[in-house]
């Protein structure tokens, strides 16, 4: 069962539950369609899913006697989430991509036979949008009982932050009491030291009350242009045996295969204090993006290569000498970017997912930074289902 997004239409599988095939959350499902309308995000699913049916347009371009013939149990999708992120217009359904979304909750009360599942995904922000109000209407309107969480891939053991909205529904059977019981059973590893990485049910009544992915800064700027609550509270993520180190996700590494990941010079000099770095040993990383190997601010977590050098001692008045002395310092902690397989590695991807050839690097980091953590989504279809 598998659903991601690109940047313009929302992309939704369809899954029936009449054949016996599984998947990471271990429940019988057969995919009869996926939507998507991004090139190469469909070069991709076919690429890993040969035998499902790919429907390379719009959802707004299906008929409701298309969707009929279907006759799923469960949809599965993610709209674009441009019309809702922080750092975004949040255009909200405004905007014009929202438009494949609002065609589902248009088409959903006019099917012939309701699905009985339904599980959306979204960034931080949705939960108190009027995209979601009008989600929430239609389902109960429909005779659907739904829980909302906020969950990052942290509450799986998985060492990367992902902070994101989702929403599951049933049909006909309330579940929002036992969603609550099993929380802990699904998601059985809570951050304790970092309390917005901890996974969250929210209040159908006051859905944006959950804690914010990022802390509010203060205190003395350390190195790195990093305060001393950004470093207690690194230290206290690293500290966290739950869970897992990044070690755990690293691919084989050749040297030849390194070179070609290291950041280049003109990166170390301009974004080196801004880098979100990481040892293999560490319990932590930054959300990936979209824009990850393009662009370095913000995008993700950069890992060092050569744990034998202190970075504090890199850094340490790096301000007081020439350029080429700083790209010298710098250059002793080979930081590089993780490859694709590792960010997909991070994201819960199983050791089968390939990419074809003919994707290059940045393509693969757009459609990961574009996607799911798949660990996360099957803990809450096991709790879907069950």
């Amino acid at each position: 069962m598998q659903s991601g997004k690109d940047a313009c239409g929302a992309v939704a599988s369809v899954v029936s539950s009449d054949n016996n095939i599984h998947s990471e959350s271990g429940i019988p499902g057969h995919v009869v369609a996926a939507i998507d309308i991004n090139t190469t995000a469909n070069q991709i699913y076919r690429h890993n899913f040969p035998d499902t049916p790919l429907w390379n347009k719009t959802i707004e371009g299906i008929a409701l006697d298309d969707f009929n013939k279907l006759s799923f149990d469960m949809i599965l999708m993610s709209p674009p989430c441009q019309p809702f992120t922080r750092i975004g217009l949040q255009g909200d359904i405004s905007d014009p991509r929202t438009k494949s979304f609002l065609y589902v909750l248009d088409l959903l009360p006019r099917l012939h036979r309701l699905p009985r599942f339904i599980l959306l995904e979204n960034v931080k922000g949705f939960e108190s949008s009027a995209a979601r109000e009008l989600l929430v209407k239609t389902l109960t309107g429909c005779g659907y009982s739904f829980q909302e969480f906020m969950v990052s891939p942290t509450s799986v053991g998985i060492p990367n932050s992902r902070l994101r909205y989702f929403l599951i529904a049933k049909m006909s059977t309330s579940f929002s009491t036992q969603a609550r019981s099993e929380l802990p059973d699904v998601f059985p590893h809570f951050a304790e030291a970092d309390s917005s990485e901890q996974p969250t049910v929210l209040s159908p009544t006051c859905p944006g009350s959950c804690q914010s992915e990022e802390e509010v800064r203060e205190g003395q700027v350390l190195y790195k242009l990093e305060t001393a609550a950004d470093a207690q509270r690194k230290r206290s993520q690293n500290q966290d045996l739950s869970i897992r180190q990044i070690q755990d996700f690293l691919e084989p590494q050749r040297e030849g295969d390194l070179e070609q990941h290291l950041l280049p010079p003109r990166t170390l000099l301009r974004y080196a204090l801004l880098l979100d770095i990481v040892q293999p040993t560490c319990r932590r990383s930054v959300c990936f993006t979209k824009g990850y190997g393009r662009y370095v601010e913000g995008t993700g977590s950069v890992l060092q290569g050569c744990t034998e050098t202190q970075m504090e001692s890199v850094f340490a008045g790096l301000d007081q000498v020439s350029e080429e002395e700083k790209v010298q310092q710098l250059l002793k902690l080979k930081l590089r970017y993780f490859t694709p397989r590792e960010v997909a590695n991070l994201m819960g991807f199983p050791q089968s997912f390939m990419f074809p050839e003919g994707v290059s690097t940045l393509q693969q980091y757009r459609t990961l930074g574009n996607s799911l953590n798949v660990v996360v989504v099957s803990r809450l279809l096991q709790l879907l289902v069950s």
